[in-house]
């Protein structure tokens, strides 16, 4: 009891003399905020869950529905303080935003909007990002803010004439709350292509990209419409009091608050999961899926939009693999089991349902008895899918049972990342100690993680603090800002965050590889019906 007092005490006093950090994180289901104390621990959290719309072909959300996440997520995470700790939030040490990368926010010089937000989800722009690739000699994938923005050229968009700034959706809600145009590296990678020298967007690639648009002559250069590139640990303005009234709209909160560089949902991953070093390497899985392993060295060769070349927060170069959709197709088919059995009278708890549905996976045979679904909610660049279409494919004689249908869908949420990683690991020899798993693919004991394991036929291991996700990420990147005392970013999290943590390591089982082996072979074999049926379901 004494302890308990005790804790409270300190977080009460540190509450109060402003201690505390904050980091809140958009991700693509859910916006969330984490508060930690002077230890780096979680004490304190708020949500709010939204969903992007298709709307006139383009994936997006509206600049309203940000705004009203943001309050929405720090008054929950306010009442949270309130109701545990009976201390009102009025001061912070620091903050930081972070959110999922990529994507095309553009704005004229007056601040408005040009045209619809569009996310990282859209592929449209596979023709834009093929012509940038083969011009640079340097991935450039569909999902990239300069992909989005040569598309816009390519089809003559008028709004390209009074064009002032883009940026990403962490760089845009930074903006909104510190008035400064500024982005983390990690994020910035994901807009346009990195010099990992300079550590500044690539000037050849810049001049390049000049050269390919002169004769259009917009008024604008590419340089002065980019956010500037900042590194971790670097200041990135301070809370405004304009920022302030809309965080808290009861203006309770004071302004000048430290703010650490805005960064993408891949770099606070890295943070999350202590994988900045080199030779490191973790997996987020979730909405999407995406693989990063922080380089020794360069890539032998340029595999265009296959690989992503981005960076850690720090600056040093990660391969990414990444694909567009994981757990959401499996999500809709527990949805409507969850309907059955509510039919009948008999409903069960959404996390206890994920709990069984998903641990009969384990049940089922290894190469999931010849079922092969599509989880493609969207297109996948990695196996060729303009357009997504979700289909479930079997034989008349396939072993059509629960533990093989629920096995054949956390398979399939991992076949696009698995031919990213082939090759990483086979073509290129890239060499990785660990691989840390977090994000929601994970969130049943021992499941998602032999599931990924199976399928990169790698260890996976999972730290305890994993399930706190990027929003924690983004809270030890403002902590770094404030406490990191000149250390590098990787001492930092050695020193000061992991140095007691515990993790869970599962090793890949022999039988389940070979299985995974056989559903890819199938699932290969499968992939022109897909892409046909992109072309002929509208």
């Amino acid at each position: 009891m004494l302890r308990c007092l005790s804790l409270m005490d300190r977080i009460q006093k540190e509450l109060t003399e402003g201690k505390t950090v904050l980091g809140i994180e958009f991700g693509s289901t859910r916006i969330k905020a984490i508060l930690i104390d002077t230890k780096n621990e979680p004490i304190a959290q708020g949500s709010f869950d939204w969903e992007n719309s298709l709307i006139d072909g383009v994936w997006t959300y509206s600049l309203e529905e940000i705004r009203q996440g943001l309050q929405t997520c720090y008054g929950n995470l306010k009442q949270d303080v309130m109701d545990k700790y009976e201390v009102k939030l009025t001061k912070l040490k620091a903050m930081g935003i972070s959110a999922m990368m990529h994507g095309y926010l553009a704005f004229d010089k007056n601040g408005k909007l040009l045209t619809p937000f569009r996310t990282w989800r859209n592929t449209f722009t596979h023709e834009a990002s093929n012509v940038l690739a083969q011009l640079f000699d340097y991935p450039v994938p569909e999902r990239w803010s300069i992909s989005h923005l040569y598309y816009s050229v390519m089809k003559d968009q008028p709004h390209l004439k009074s064009l002032d700034y883009i940026c990403t959706l962490a760089g845009y809600v930074h903006w909104l709350l510190t008035g400064k145009k500024v982005l983390g590296i990690g994020d910035a990678s994901g807009m346009f292509p990195i010099n990992d020298k300079t550590r500044d967007y690539d000037q050849q690639f810049i001049d390049k990209f000049e050269a390919l648009i002169k004769d259009k002559q917009y008024g604008w250069n590419l340089r002065s419409i980019l956010p500037k590139v900042l590194l971790a640990g670097e200041d990135a303005g301070t809370l405004s009091k304009e920022g302030a009234k809309l965080l808290d709209p009861s203006m309770e909160l004071a302004t000048g608050i430290p703010f650490c560089p805005p960064e993408g949902d891949a770099g606070t991953g890295m943070v999350a999961t202590n994988s900045v070093a080199p030779k490191t390497g973790n997996v987020s899985a979730g909405t999407s899926v995406f693989a990063m392993v922080v380089l020794e060295r360069p890539l032998s060769k340029s595999y265009h939009n296959l690989i992503d070349l981005v960076t850690t927060p720090d600056g040093s170069p990660v391969a990414m693999a990444h694909a567009n959709n994981c757990t959401g197709e499996y999500d809709k088919w527990i949805g409507l089991f969850n309907e059955v059995l509510e039919a009948t009278g008999r409903p069960i708890k959404k996390g206890e349902l994920y709990d069984i549905l998903l641990g009969k996976a384990l049940e089922g045979d290894n190469d999931c008895g010849g079922l092969i679904p599509f989880n493609y909610l969207s297109g996948e660049t990695m196996v060729g899918v303009k357009s997504g279409r979700p289909l479930f494919v079997r034989t008349s004689s396939c072993h059509f049972s629960l533990p093989n249908f629920m096995r054949a869908q956390l398979f399939t949420s991992l076949a696009a990342l698995r031919t990213g990683m082939d090759i990483l690991f086979e073509n290129e020899q890239v060499q990785v100690d660990a691989i840390n798993g977090h994000g929601g693919f994970f969130k049943t004991k021992e499941v998602g993680q032999k599931i990924m394991a199976a399928a990169l036929h790698t260890p996976i291991s999972i730290l305890e603090t994993a399930g706190e996700g990027g929003a924690w990420g983004i809270a030890l990147l403002a902590s770094y800002l404030v406490n990191g005392s000149n250390q590098k970013l990787e001492d930092f999290l050695n020193k000061q965050v992991f140095q007691d943590s515990k993790a869970s390591t599962l090793e890949p089982d022999k039988k389940d590889i070979e299985g995974f082996n056989a559903f890819m072979t199938n699932f290969r074999k499968a992939l022109p019906i897909e892409r046909m049926a992109g072309e002929h379901i509208v």
